[in-house]
């Protein structure tokens, strides 16, 4: 069987051993020793604080340069601005000082900003905007890269997800409905169904960006009184230059974007959630129906040398949890008050990253969980040979039905099949001698009925869609290939 790769972790050195703690780390994604189950090196890029400021200061450099061109500063002062917009120029300490001294989030980074300009150009810095046009403006230039990553793993998901349906449309296996025995299937039905609802999810992401995506710039009460006459071109050209959408009015308290990001995000870890689960459930050894890749070294337990615990299915379901947890958090950023009020954004910046990191993390997982995978027909098939009488129920009801009833036939068969599991006796032996109420099938007709080969409905088509889908999707380019606009034009904002 193939094993599954071990999931890349984000670099983490640990510190040489010192007597004293600088107590740098608390949250679990951070964790030198546990975070790479709980985040991804794209998340941990991306959620940065040092990117954060790198991205208020393209951000920044992105309104200086749109007020230039349109004469709202001076266009030497906004070319200094953009020179000065580099991270590695500012005083980090310095800010992080100034932020305790003046309780606010952004004035010690304009502070520090502004001194490292030349030229008196720092006097142009944040020219009419507000704290929240830049921070906004700067998360959702974070849900883009997230949203990027995302639409990265699951395309690769969808792909193995594919091959794997494709391989088993035709294996006959148990379909099961609360825990029980219920009707034959191709399995590859099973597996179709993870790849339709990954498939939901890459439209999702396509349909959300344009309404997702959009810049904030709209100054302290949403009025961009202090732009002038040209505050409207210059949030077009704003929102342009940062690759965003310029939105019909300001959204400081209006968060249903942020929810939907996070909405959206939640689902994604759910449905990886599912996937991981029903993988563990299948490999159990008494369905084995799966094998989920193992390599030599991973130790299962330790006191029981023999463990191979499902481990990566497990915490695929922790991330799910954890990601619809955050769900609470971002409903409770809908009830902002009048035109701005703090207590959304605070609980944004905890939850945006925390859904993103789950999100990210349970995509991984699961898709070299699935690229580990082996499926066993020889147990697909027993498991459908130990109860192959029971699942012939509904299909001999269909056929006894055309002759006296369906109600009727299924009040008969379920005499018939209770019977039979109480006396321990065969069904399809029973049915021999039992007439079925003078319908005419003969025994040829009864083993047919019996062989659940015979009565997997449109499994193999049904299989066959789901993956002609995906191969169109996946054909075609997805909504980003993972390069931000500032990027792809040559460079950042500057």
């Amino acid at each position: 069987m193939t094993t599954a790769p071990a999931p890349d972790s984000p670099p983490a050195q640990p510190a040489p051993h010192s007597s004293e703690c600088a107590h740098s780390r608390s949250h679990i994604t951070d964790s030198r020793f546990y975070g790479h189950r709980y985040s991804t090196e794209a998340s941990h890029r991306i959620f940065c604080d040092r990117c954060r400021y790198q991205r208020w200061l393209d951000v920044e450099a992105a309104l200086a340069l749109s007020q230039g061109e349109l004469g709202i500063i001076p266009a030497a002062a906004a070319r200094m601005i953009a020179e000065a917009a580099d991270v590695d120029r500012l005083d980090l300490p310095a800010i992080r000082a100034e932020i305790r001294r003046t309780s606010h989030s952004l004035v010690a980074f304009l502070r520090v900003f502004q001194a490292s300009c030349e030229g008196g150009a720092g006097e142009y810095v944040h020219y009419g905007a507000t704290t929240q046009d830049i921070q906004d403006t700067a998360q959702i230039l974070e849900i883009r890269d997230v949203l990027d990553e995302l639409e990265t793993l699951l395309r690769a998901l969808a792909g193995q997800l594919a091959d794997l349906a494709e391989a088993n449309a035709s294996t006959v296996a148990l379909g099961r409905t609360h825990a029980q025995p219920a009707l034959p299937m191709g399995f590859g039905v099973k597996i179709a169904g993870w790849l339709d609802e990954t498939l939901r999810h890459l439209e999702r992401i396509e349909q959300l960006r344009p309404r997702v995506l959009a810049a904030q710039l709209f100054g302290g009460v949403g009025t961009m009184a202090g732009f002038g006459d040209k505050a409207l071109p210059l949030l077009d050209a704003f929102a342009a230059r940062l690759g965003l959408a310029a939105p019909a009015v300001g959204w400081h308290v209006s968060r249903d974007r942020i929810v939907e990001f996070v909405s959206c995000a939640a689902m994604v870890a759910g449905t990886m959630g599912r996937i991981g689960d029903e993988v563990r459930t299948l490999s159990r050894p008494e369905f084995g129906e799966l094998e989920i890749g193992w390599r030599h070294g991973q130790v299962g337990s330790s006191t029981m040398p023999h463990k191979r615990n499902p481990e990566a299915c497990e915490q695929a379901v922790v991330m799910a949890r954890l990601a619809a947890a955050q769900m609470a958090n971002a409903l409770a950023c809908m009830g902002g008050d009048h035109e701005r009020d703090s207590r959304t954004l605070r609980i944004e910046w905890a939850c945006v990253p925390d859904v993103s990191h789950y999100a990210l993390s349970a995509c991984e997982i699961v898709r070299h969980l699935v690229g580990g995978l082996a499926v066993r027909p020889e147990r697909i098939a027993a498991n459908v040979a130990a109860v192959a009488e029971q699942i012939a129920t509904e299909k001999l009801m269909l056929a006894l039905g055309k002759h006296i009833g369906k109600q009727t036939a299924h009040e008969y068969v379920y005499e018939l099949v209770q019977a039979a599991r109480e006396n321990g006796s065969s069904m399809r032996e029973m049915t021999g001698r039992d007439g079925l109420a003078g319908a005419p099938l003969d025994a040829a007709a009864l083993d047919e009925i019996f062989d659940p080969a015979s009565y997997l409905g449109q499994s193999a088509a049904l299989t066959g869609r789901a993956v002609a889908k995906a191969r169109a999707v996946l054909a075609q380019p997805g909504g980003s290939d993972g390069v931000s606009d500032i990027q792809a034009d040559g460079g950042d904002a500057r």
